[in-house]
């Protein structure tokens, strides 16, 4: 284990780079893309262009969200941090990471599902499954990552 101290500006470089592609996507998405998107005049069009940025979004974020939780692994067993007096904060951030890990997950599934009735010709049925991602899921997951970022700070310290 003392050997992950030789690597620690790496494993906290990725794991911040990781924490900055998921969290900026989402924000990037729910603030520039997702309102661009509402401005095309066709509701097909809408649909099929919001699944398209959703599937190359999430491919990307796919491989950072494995980055984060073995970073994150890595510090947690390097620093012993689970058995500091900032043992709570730690565990409070896993929590948060994992949460937003199920979210992600429950996303990918809610596309998954609005691209099948998409491609099967029900442009209505694709919106409505879609429609609660920026409405509701990537806003949580931005929450909570904003909030997982404040920890990573209080952790890491100067």
């Amino acid at each position: 284990m003392n050997s992950l101290f030789e690597y620690a500006d790496l494993i906290v470089f990725f794991h911040i780079l990781g924490a900055i592609i998921w969290i900026g996507g989402m924000i990037a998405i729910k603030v520039a893309v997702h309102p661009i998107i509402h401005t095309l005049p066709e509701a097909t069009l809408k649909i099929e262009k919001s699944l398209q940025i959703s599937k190359r979004l999430f491919g990307l974020v796919a491989t950072f969200v494995v980055v984060i939780m073995a970073t994150g692994l890595m510090m947690a067993i390097a620093t012993n941090g689970h058995h500091t007096n900032l043992g709570y904060l730690f565990i409070t951030k896993e929590i948060i990471w994992t949460v937003m890990a199920s979210n992600y997950i429950f996303m990918i599934f809610r596309l998954k599902k609005a691209r099948s009735a998409f491609e099967a010709g029900n442009t209505k049925e694709a919106g409505e499954v879609a429609s609660i991602i920026p409405h509701y899921l990537l806003p949580v997951n931005i929450a909570l990552g904003i909030v997982a970022l404040y920890i990573g700070v209080k952790l890491r310290g100067f």
